[in-house]
């Protein structure tokens, strides 16, 4: 979804954004809501298995960073990567195909929550891996530069992998070859169950930018507005041939780090805090100022939740992937002159 520059709306950085344009963003993050919802009722009622990683109240970042995507750039996420899959374009039965470990779904019910990949709209794939997307991404930025187009490869990260070794290789790289990537941080507070203050000593994600000459900024990651000129920001300097930047979106991990986390790590008033600062709460407070009626809003929350609702009822009606489909699409490579495959 590539939004428009018309004048009838709000004001923000090199365009603005029209009231349609801010309404099919909180559809956006309404639908990502709702997948998640989804999923995770039919984790608590036993039709799944395993567990889900929710990103509740990371919403904005995903969906204000892919609104200004083109369908041929590229996006590497992480294990917490349900809103960068839907916002990129995935469709979320095939989606929650996956959930499921059905065939029908994208890699044939063998990804899971946390490995889904699109490559049709550009998902380079979800990574279970702390920091794994970010060298795919790098890669996939030097291809676009050899190849000598100006697609931008984006890849999402939390601030648990800002130390992560991935993380620092990657942005060596890209400055010295001057690659089209976006680096972007989603500082949601914690690293699985531990306080940013615990695990990284810079001030700010941003800051690990500069000894490379990267360009950074930190954001208001709650505030899609905010989060769409960020991204505009940085799309110019690396579609434009002027190398990676890295952005930062301050927001906050509504769940646990998985379902089934007790939090006992956060306290409530903290998490009352973030509540009031819900991205969807400020984009429907935002919609209300520009005077767009309640039941308008209503009426697209209805949609999105029916939508996630069906996607879920159709991938429970899917077929498991069999066992013995493991064995297919995998790499084997022939071994030596002599050797057996056995001794091989």
């Amino acid at each position: 979804m590539t939004l428009g520059t018309v004048d009838d709306g709000l004001e923000s950085g090199p365009g603005t954004l029209s009231r349609q344009d801010l309404l099919a963003l909180h559809r956006t993050m309404l639908r990502i809501r709702h997948f998640e919802l989804a999923g995770a009722k039919q984790l608590a009622t036993g039709k799944l298995s395993g567990t889900l990683h929710l990103s509740v109240g990371q919403e904005a970042t995903a969906t204000g960073v892919c609104s200004q995507l083109r369908a041929d750039d590229y996006v590497t996420s992480t294990h917490r990567g349900h809103g960068h899959c839907l916002a990129k374009g995935a469709d979320p039965r095939l989606m929650m195909a996956e959930l499921f470990g059905a065939s029908a779904g994208y890699c044939k019910g063998r990804s899971g929550s946390m490995h889904i990949a699109d490559a049709s709209s550009g998902l380079l794939g979800a990574n279970g891996i702390v920091g794994g997307g970010i060298p795919m991404a790098v890669g996939a930025g030097l291809s676009a530069s050899v190849r000598g187009t100006d697609q931008v490869a984006v890849c999402f990260f939390g601030e648990g992998a800002a130390g992560e070794g991935t993380l620092h290789e990657s942005l060596n790289l890209a400055a010295l070859w001057q690659l089209p990537v976006v680096f972007v941080c989603e500082n949601n507070r914690y690293a699985e169950l531990s306080p940013i203050a615990d695990v990284l000593a810079a001030q700010r994600v941003a800051d690990l930018a500069a000894p490379f000459g990267i360009p950074s900024r930190t954001d208001d990651g709650n505030d899609i507005v905010a989060v769409v000129e960020a991204i505009r920001w940085a799309l110019s300097r690396a579609r434009g041939g002027q190398g990676p930047v890295l952005l930062e979106f301050e927001t906050y991990r509504q769940s646990g780090h998985f379902e089934g986390d007790a939090q006992t790590y956060r306290s409530k008033d903290e998490r009352d805090h973030w509540l009031g600062r819900d991205p969807l709460l400020l984009s429907e407070q935002r919609l209300h100022d520009l005077e767009i009626e309640q039941d308008i809003l209503g009426q697209i929350a209805d949609e999105a939740a029916q939508e996630m609702l069906d996607a879920a009822d159709w991938a429970s009606d899917q077929p498991p992937a069999p066992a013995l489909s493991m064995t297919e699409d995998v790499y084997h490579p022939e071994p030596e002159p002599g050797l057996t495959r056995e001794r091989a």
